[in-house]
């Protein structure tokens, strides 16, 4: 299908069936206004899309990077209108129906972007991932720790990592947060690496925090911070 991007006036329509659906309300997405010539207006270019479903977030990731690259788009993060459009498109992947047909969508932001909020934007549903993917396009698979989980549940390793612009555009911080928390097996996270608990997401947000305080550590590999680790995440590195 030929993309394109919602309006104000269709984006609002989408954030109002969006609160509808939360309050319990209308389930059938109003995918008419992906094609309405009054909440949407032309990208100018071609972009192509498929429905489809994603494994996980780096699946989704990159097939939006593919397929923004052949149609030429290179600057689409702060594209609030786009990625609106594509979340309505996409709302099946981001937002399945669940036992009875009910769907629970969560927080706006999820669904509409906020690209002038760092603190917002990271959780939209598929602009999060993207731009975790472009931001390290040479080898987006050391992020995979931020991009492993299902696209509708990005999880507490997310919430923890991802809310941080130090940690999500750092390479080595990623690769180290990659190597402790990835199971290459099942290609999963593994247990405890979200949550409170000793050797955490939550608690290497921490540890990076003093480390910063005397290193350089976009200087440093994922192998170099993985050496100097505390003895709690001995478990994860083993």
């Amino acid at each position: 299908m030929k993309a394109a991007r919602l309006n104000e006036s269709g984006i609002a329509t989408f954030a109002g069936w969006i609160e509808t659906v939360k309050a319990g309300g209308a389930i059938k997405a109003p995918l008419s206004l992906l094609t309405d010539p009054a909440a949407t207006e032309p990208l100018g270019v071609e972009l192509e899309v498929e429905a489809r479903a994603f494994a996980n977030r780096f699946e989704a990731a990159e097939y939006l990077h593919t397929r923004f690259t052949a149609a030429g788009l290179t600057d689409v993060e702060r594209d609030r209108g786009l990625w609106a459009w594509l979340s309505l498109f996409y709302f099946d992947a981001v937002c399945p129906a669940g036992k009875g047909g009910v769907r629970k969508p969560g927080a706006l932001a999820r669904h509409v972007s906020e690209p002038g909020n760092f603190q917002r934007y990271y959780r939209h549903l598929l602009a999060g991932p993207y731009r975790i993917f472009r931001a390290h396009r040479e080898n987006p698979k050391l992020a995979f720790a931020l991009l492993c989980q299902p696209l509708e549940a990005p999880g507490d390793v997310v919430e923890q990592l991802a809310s941080r612009q130090e940690v999500v555009t750092n390479p080595g911080i990623l690769a180290l947060a990659t190597k402790l928390y990835v199971d290459t097996t099942t290609q999963r996270l593994k247990r405890g690496a979200g949550g409170k608990s000793s050797g955490s997401a939550r608690r290497l947000t921490d540890v990076i925090e003093q480390f910063d305080l005397t290193w350089d550590l976009y200087a440093s590999t994922g192998e170099e911070l993985a050496a100097v680790m505390p003895k709690e995440f001995a478990k994860f590195l083993k």
